[in-house]
């Protein structure tokens, strides 16, 4: 049987993703809701075999540090596998800038 993930969304990538809903919420209900739908599914899908998705490999990142996996096609949600948890650390939209992650 396969080891079973517990999946933790940090308070940084807690406030990210309701961000994100809520800006959406401004022009489509629906469509917040939708999104809502697929960041849930996404986690959901790190319980079972975190390890499938690639490492960041972007300068100014740590290396081997993130995993990265893409949720409806612009928001990069980067988390660490440790031991038998998935720690979500951000919750990016790749339309805006964020390069101040680089600094802090």
């Amino acid at each position: 049987m396969a080891e079973i993930y517990s999946v933790y969304l940090s308070p940084t990538a807690e406030r990210q993703e309701l961000q994100h809903i809520r800006f959406l919420e401004q022009v489509s209900k629906k469509a917040a809701v939708e999104l809502r739908n697929r960041f849930v599914e996404a986690f959901s899908s790190l319980e079972e075999m975190p390890k499938r998705y690639p490492f960041l490999d972007e300068e100014g990142f740590p290396k081997n540090k993130y995993r990265n996996l893409f949720v409806a096609n612009w928001f990069l949600v980067l988390y660490e596998v440790i031991e038998d948890r998935v720690v979500i650390d951000y919750i990016l939209d790749c339309r805006q800038d964020y390069r101040w992650l680089l600094r802090g």
